[in-house]
Formats: structure tokens, C-alpha cells, sequence
């Protein structure tokens, strides 16, 4: 239940939409912004307060021995910020995608900046589907799957399509 600011720790939802969202009465209840976007043929969603902007994919440095989901770094008005591929993680590809600029991936392709305490990041998405409403209610927690999913917070349900919430902070651990 999204309910009790002490389940937040319990309940990644919580983490996603925050204990206030979540305590606010039913009636009351205003539709939160999430940004939604495609990873393979999965639609997946982060809250709009999350996002710092959406940038076409840009020449990519790439670190070596770095981690196998980071990409690389991109520049973004000199300031370099890494790009990492969740792909791999949440299990959609066996291993991470070889960027190296714009020729590299598919013309929809963007990179979805995400504010982050630690440094802001980007995360590379096959499509930016746009900003949808979901109410706090209707959301429901992420499955007991196999594997690393901790990055998935919940679902989201709206017109019939599934929106799998991420967690951000998880999604850039």
C-alpha cells in the first residue's frame, strides 16, 4: 500500500513518486507526469521532475575498463556527463551497446538526461514516446521477478498499455 512515510524505505514506488504524492487523498488526486519511452519493445517511464532534457545522441568518448552498461561520456555544453545502457541491466540484451556518435543508433534514438544527487546521467532509449498522466492510485508495485529488476519501481496502466515504472536512482546505481 502507498500509504506511511516509514513503507517508503520498504517500497520503491514511494521512492519514485514520493511519500506526499502518495498520501494525498484519493478525490483529491491529481495525475502525476511521468516521461515514457522505449527500451527494446518495452515501455518504460521515469517521473518528469526526473529529467534535466532529451538530447540527440552526440559523439560518445568511451572510458576504458569502465563498467559494462556506461556507454560513455558525452559533452553537453562542457560539461561531460556519462551515458549508460540499461538495456543489459534490465535484462532486454545479453550485452551493451557499442555507441561511438549518431551513426551508431537508430534515428529516434535519444539520450534522456536524469537529474541524479550523485551527478546527473544520461540513459540511452531507442524513442521518446512523451509525458503521460498516471494517477497515484492506479500504479501498482513492480512484480517479484527473476534477475537484477530492482531498477523497476511499478507498473503503470493507461488506455490498455503497460508503462514499467523505473526507479532512478536504482536504474544508475
Amino acid at each position: 500500500m502507498l500509504l506511511g512515510i516509514e513503507a517508503e524505505a520498504r517500497d520503491p514506488l514511494l521512492r519514485v513518486v514520493g511519500p506526499d504524492r502518495a498520501q494525498q487523498p484519493i478525490e483529491e488526486e491529481a495525475p502525476e507526469e511521468f516521461l515514457a519511452f522505449v527500451l527494446e519493445s518495452e515501455t518504460y517511464a521515469v517521473p518528469i521532475g526526473a529529467v534535466r532534457e532529451i538530447l540527440k545522441i552526440a559523439d560518445v568518448t568511451e572510458i576504458p575498463r569502465a563498467q559494462d552498461n556506461l556507454i560513455g561520456l558525452i559533452n553537453v555544453r562542457g560539461e561531460m556527463l556519462p551515458v549508460y545502457d540499461l538495456k543489459q541491466r534490465l535484462n532486454l540484451e545479453d550485452a551493451p551497446a557499442r555507441v561511438e556518435g549518431p551513426n551508431d543508433v537508430s534515428r529516434g534514438s535519444r539520450v534522456v538526461l536524469l537529474k541524479d544527487p550523485e551527478g546527473d546521467a544520461g540513459i540511452l532509449v531507442d524513442k521518446v514516446r512523451g509525458v503521460v498522466r498516471l494517477p497515484l492510485s492506479k500504479l501498482e508495485p513492480a512484480p517479484s521477478l527473476g534477475g537484477d529488476r530492482r531498477a523497476v519501481a511499478g507498473l503503470g496502466r493507461q488506455d490498455g498499455e503497460l508503462f514499467i515504472l523505473l526507479d532512478v536512482e536504482q536504474a544508475l546505481a
